[in-house]
């Protein structure tokens, strides 16, 4: 059970990775390899921590759908 249950967190973890990589481009940050790779790898403490990161966050979901 717990091998199912971190294997669900690395889905998530990795998803979130995806998507805010994928839609980078619609969000406030400096557009740098370094800042979309940093950023991308910590978006869940990030997400938690931080109201503007949240909000570009959501920016970042919604322009990644096309």
């Amino acid at each position: 059970m717990s091998t199912l249950i971190g294997l669900l967190l690395l889905v998530v973890y990795g998803g979130g990775i995806w998507k805010f990589w994928n839609g980078f481009e619609q969000t406030n940050f400096s557009r740098n390899f370094q800042n979309r790779l940093v950023l991308s790898i910590f978006w869940p403490v990030l997400l938690i921590g931080n109201k503007s990161y949240r909000k570009n966050f959501t920016k970042a979901l919604k322009g990644s759908r096309r």
